[in-house]
């Protein structure tokens, strides 16, 4: 056998060690509010699970992965997987809420239980806002700004110290990934009152509790956001039918192994 025939062997041993090692986690959130529809994603392989009402999922993982949850009322969280985890084939885990913080709330002139002197002492005088001026505005909550590293960050004349705290601390990478996990999500419910659940499972074989996760898997793996969001709806449908059969197909080698085991 010639050395490339000898790299082959070496590499297709590599890779059933691999496929071997990899088990299908049953999960579970410890959480007792928010925890359906929470995002669960195998960065390595690409695999994907959505919790169901009970905070129950499933997903299939290696010894080294690194497992994401995601969701708008919870902070991102990475999970490597251990090899105590993948022996035995559970995996709990506890999100951290995302927590609004009022503003400062600030108290006035103290009332006398007059209505009409309380209003002549309150000193109230009526905002200007855009419209006034006949300029448009924006209404919504803005978001916070990430600076880039160089350049804003740090400048040659300056440097931000918070800003660059948050660089190395990762707060901004994990900003970024929830913001990215919002956009998809709003993606998905946006299409799904297009296309309905009945839709998918008659056209494309995608059982009903599936759907939110094969969406999620197609958004991951193609352009379907930005094609649905221009209109290219031909497009659209085709990456429905490629990325189906891939899709079922693993549903199916999934419902096998668990059957095996």
């Amino acid at each position: 056998m010639n050395r490339s025939g000898c790299f082959l062997v070496l590499l297709l041993m590599v890779f059933a060690e691999i496929s071997a090692q990899q088990k299908e986690l049953q999960g579970k959130l410890t959480n007792t509010d928010e925890i359906e529809g929470i995002h669960v994603l195998n960065e390595a392989s690409g695999f994907n699970s959505v919790t169901d009402a009970f905070g129950n999922f499933s997903i299939g993982a290696n010894v080294n992965d690194t497992v994401v949850f995601s969701s708008v009322h919870y902070v991102p969280k990475k999970v490597a997987i251990s090899a105590e985890i993948i022996e035995s084939g559970i995996l709990v885990v506890t999100l951290q809420k995302v927590i609004n913080e009022l503003d400062e709330v600030f108290l006035g002139t103290r009332l006398s239980g007059d209505l009409e002197k309380d209003v002549k002492n309150a000193n109230v005088k009526s905002p200007i806002n855009f419209y006034d001026v006949g300029i448009p505005g924006f209404l919504g909550e803005p978001e916070e700004k990430i600076p880039t590293l160089i350049g804003q960050t740090i400048g040659p004349t300056h440097i931000n110290i918070e800003a660059l705290y948050n660089h190395i601390s990762g707060y901004y990478k994990r900003l970024r990934t929830q913001r990215a996990w919002e956009a998809e999500n709003n993606t998905v419910a946006v299409i799904l009152f297009k296309y309905d659940q009945a839709f998918f499972e008659t056209s494309f074989g995608i059982p009903e509790n599936r759907t939110y996760d094969f969406l999620l898997f197609c958004m991951e793996t193609t352009s379907l956001q930005r094609d649905f969001y221009n209109g290219a709806h031909g497009r659209v449908l085709d990456i429905f039918e490629k990325k189906a059969s891939i899709y079922t197909a693993r549903l199916y080698q999934n419902d096998t192994l668990e059957k095996k085991e």
